[in-house]
């Protein structure tokens, strides 16, 4: 199926429920999120998950921050994955969901900027932090995070599940889990924290990403903070560690709105 087939689909799913998942998103504020369940026909997300590639065919990000597998050069991969990502840009698929969370302006992104598909496998994690608030340009808000996860009858116990965290990071999470065939959607502001918790199974814990932007930030106020990580409550050292590179991080990104190099973590087409 090609990405305009997959989008009737996947909007198809979506508009029965716009009153049902807008409900849900501003019960969550403030770290906003809906989720979806059943999104595609078993089968096909079945067929999604078959299509990811090998680890070995995948970009490692390994650091205090974060450990997973990444990819965003999709015609390295099998075609179904490029077309699923970009099924969630057809503008029916961004209508329903500016929709349901009420933003004033969506794009999707072609570059897939720090979107893609990811791999988590046993002991990967993705530690509490916020989204860079812009795109690499700094041309427009980075505002909403679409996740659809295609790992079959994946558990609570797993691990590997979303995380947000609406009264910081010291306090108590809510977990998302990553079940088979879910969408979710969740705001990305200067309050979204959110992480993913420890994979302690050994099963991969497959995700299709993508970001849209807008011209205006989430509420009223002007932001600006690169990608921050904290530590978990019981990782007090940890937490100084990326607060400090958090701090040095934004001292640089400030001085050079730009960026110090061209990002990597994007769609290089030919």
């Amino acid at each position: 199926m090609n990405r305009t087939e997959l989008g009737k689909l996947i909007a198809a799913r979506l508009a029965p429920v716009v009153a049902e998942a807008r409900e849900q998103w501003g019960s969550a504020a403030p770290v906003n999120f809906f989720f979806v369940d059943d999104l595609l026909p078993v089968e096909l997300a079945n067929e999604i998950r078959r299509a990811f590639p090998d680890a070995s065919k995948m970009m490692l990000r390994k650091s205090l921050r974060e450990l997973k597998y990444v990819s965003a050069q999709m015609n390295q991969h099998a075609p179904i994955l490029e077309e699923i990502i970009f099924a969630f840009q057809e503008p029916v698929v961004v209508d329903l969901v500016q929709q349901i969370s009420g933003l004033r302006s969506l794009y999707p992104d072609e570059h897939l900027y720090a979107g893609g598909i990811s791999m988590m496998g046993n002991g990967h994690f993705l530690n509490p932090h916020l989204d860079n608030s812009h795109d690499k340009d700094r041309a427009r808000y980075r505002v909403l995070n679409l996740l659809y996860y295609v790992s079959p009858a994946w558990h609570a116990e797993n691990g590997g599940n979303l995380e947000v965290w609406p009264n910081g990071t010291k306090a108590e999470p809510t977990t998302i889990v990553s079940n088979f065939n879910r969408l979710v959607v969740m705001v990305t502001s200067q309050y979204s924290w959110h992480s993913v918790s420890k994979n302690v199974s050994n099963e991969q814990r497959c995700c299709v990403s993508n970001y849209y932007f807008s011209d205006h930030p989430v509420g009223d106020a002007e932001y600006f903070h690169p990608t921050s990580f904290r530590g978990r409550p019981d990782e007090p050292v940890r937490d100084v560690v990326l607060q400090a590179d958090a701090v040095a991080r934004g001292m640089v990104r400030r001085l050079f709105p730009k960026g110090v190099k061209a990002a990597t973590h994007v769609y290089k087409k030919d």
